[in-house]
């Protein structure tokens, strides 16, 4: 029914784009037809935003622009339903590709080493912050807004309502990306399971305390061991849900902030400094200088190896035994289904598939059995660090397209992410970018169909969720490492210290690489003398910093868990 809805409006919009209507003429049937008032703008701020797209577009007006995003539902939305929009009103011709993350990854590479133009602009993930910093190879947003792209750029873009910005600035303060949808990982639950008294009852009286959100992950295990095995409503339920099989998404599964949860790096926020959620160690200068312990990393120190054997053991013992053949896009389906309690944390893009009618995990009236709340802790978190993963994929424009292509293509990726549209896109995709979309009173109208995912973008806790940081010099040579390495470990090839051995030893060998290549300057990598854990603990306390740090021999805390609706409560405070 959606993909019929957009189909229908992008033909109407098309049926315009070539009848050289591309004036305000065009703006206000895209207006009547697409936005109404599904917008953070009134009606007369509308038109005058999109004047000035009319304006600033005539220098371009008849060039074909190519730009690529990877297939999710709010890219579908923009390349089927913006794009010809955007067409219409400019007279710019836009062709916005759908292809896999991978490969957006590869046409992006190819680009950067080829020094050939490839896509006018790219939506990519800000995992690639550190990467875009040290090559130079992307344009610097803030001197593109304020020299060559000052004339292309909206007046009205309002950067401070963008939630994002943080993920997209650099250590040298520049804003290299703009945000153009972003999600967070989250934890899942059956929340009428939970609140059924019987259930209560018999959590209670095994192991003392309230069945709730769990706190920290001591919580969690023994919330997935009561559930599993279960009867529920006739069936057998599981109290956790994973994939294992080793495929180039096993690595996402950790790269998307696992071990930040367990408690990895140091503090800080977005991203643990000088050690991050990866592990990797970076100088006073943002110089990466190592990921194992033996230069002061944490890639395998006791709290990644934690990380790794919980995912382990709870793979094993308390989900499907299916999953451990799963890939990252098999699995995710599976909580919808019906026969699952809890998951550590599944993505908010897939909020809208968890709330179609007739799911086991919908009721009657359309509101979620199920609602989403922060993530639990493992045992080596601090207050401070962050808690999860959110995903930023973010508008990108490489230096080596020419100056008029990148002013058209600008004009567009300013478009999309616009106050006049953004509301409208947002209740597509899900994918949440401006404060402005997120306080609309329609999505207030919404939040109890979304289970939590409002009310957690309205609340404080959402700035511990956040991306790969800037300390990852060369996000595509490093990110493809961890899938090998965890899938050893799942497996069984490894154990959990030996597969984290393995993966901080190769993104050593990257990183010296890059060092011996110069190709970063002198923000590039430099890596450091090797000394014991001890030596490296005692290091960090000294600074103030955390990791790495010394193994916990008791690593099951006291467990915690909180009132899902009382939570709420003291974010709404």
């Amino acid at each position: 029914m959606r993909k019929q809805l957009l189909t229908t409006t992008a033909v109407m919009l098309l049926a315009f784009t070539g009848s050289a209507l591309a004036d305000m003429d065009a703006a206000k049937k895209f207006l009547d037809a697409e936005i109404g008032d599904m917008s953070s703008l009134d009606r007369t701020a509308q038109e005058a935003e999109m004047q000035w797209f009319v304006d600033a577009a005539k220098p371009f007006a008849g060039m074909e622009i190519k730009v690529v995003s990877e297939t999710i539902t709010t890219h579908e939305y923009e390349s089927k339903v913006l794009a010809p929009a955007f067409t219409a009103i400019t007279g710019i011709k836009i062709t916005h590709d759908l292809i896999g993350e991978g490969d957006v990854v590869e046409k992006l590479q190819t680009q950067m080493q080829s020094g050939e133009n490839v896509y006018d602009a790219y939506v990519n993930d800000s995992d690639l912050i550190g990467t875009h910093w040290r090559y130079q190879q992307a344009r610097s947003l803030t001197k593109w807004m304020a020299n060559e792209g000052k004339d292309v750029t909206n007046p009205n873009l309002d950067l401070e309502d963008f939630i994002g910005l943080k993920f997209t600035t650099a250590p040298d303060g520049d804003l290299y990306q703009l945000p153009d949808q972003q999600f967070a990982n989250l934890y899942w639950f059956r929340y009428d399971w939970f609140n059924d008294e019987k259930n209560k009852a018999d959590f209670k009286a095994k192991y003392g305390y309230d069945l709730g959100v769990p706190v920290n992950w001591s919580a969690y295990e023994d919330i997935a061991e009561f559930f599993t095995g279960r009867e529920i409503d006739g069936k057998k339920v599981y109290g956790h849900m994973d994939y294992g099989k080793k495929d180039p998404s096993l690595g996402w599964r950790f790269t998307d902030a696992w071990l930040s949860m367990a408690g990895n790096g140091d503090k800080g926020l977005p991203n643990g400094l000088p050690v991050d959620e990866w592990g990797i160690k970076v100088d006073e200068k943002s110089r990466p200088v190592g990921s194992c312990v033996a230069r002061g990393g944490d890639t395998n120190g006791p709290a990644s190896v934690y990380a790794i054997q919980k995912y382990l053991d709870w793979l094993k013992a308390y989900a499907p035994a299916s999953a451990q053949g799963m890939t990252f896009s098999e699995s995710g389906p599976v909580p919808s289904q019906g026969e699952i309690a809890q998951q550590m944390f599944t993505y908010t893009a897939f909020t809208a598939d968890f709330v179609k009618d007739g799911l086991p995990v919908v009721n009657a009236d359309g509101t979620p059995k199920w609602r989403f709340a922060p993530s639990p802790h493992g045992v080596y978190w601090k207050d401070g660090m962050k808690l999860g993963y959110q995903d930023v994929g973010s508008w990108t424009l490489l230096k080596s397209t020419p100056d008029d292509r990148a002013k058209a293509a600008w004009l567009y990726a300013q478009f999309v992410v616009s106050k006049t549209v953004d509301v409208k896109k947002s209740h597509t995709g899900l994918t949440l970018i401006r404060e402005s979309s997120i306080a609309h009173p329609s999505f207030t109208e919404r939040a109890p169909k979304l289970g939590g995912l409002i009310e957690f973008y309205r609340s404080p806790a959402r700035v511990q969720w956040s991306p790969t940081g800037t300390n990852i010099p060369d996000y595509p040579k490093l990110a493809q490492l961890w899938w090998q390495a965890i899938g050893d470990a799942s497996s069984g090839a490894k154990t959990a210290q030996e597969a984290m051995d393995s993966l901080c030893a190769e993104q050593e060998k990257v990183l010296e690489r890059l060092e011996r290549a110069g190709v970063q300057g002198d923000i590039g990598p430099k890596l450091a003398e090797e000394h014991d854990l001890e030596y490296w603990n005692k290091d960090a306390v000294e600074k103030g910093n955390i990791a790495p740090q010394l193994k916990i021999e008791n690593e099951k805390e006291k467990p915690l868990t909180v009132n899902y609706d009382e939570l709420v409560k003291s974010w709404q405070k």
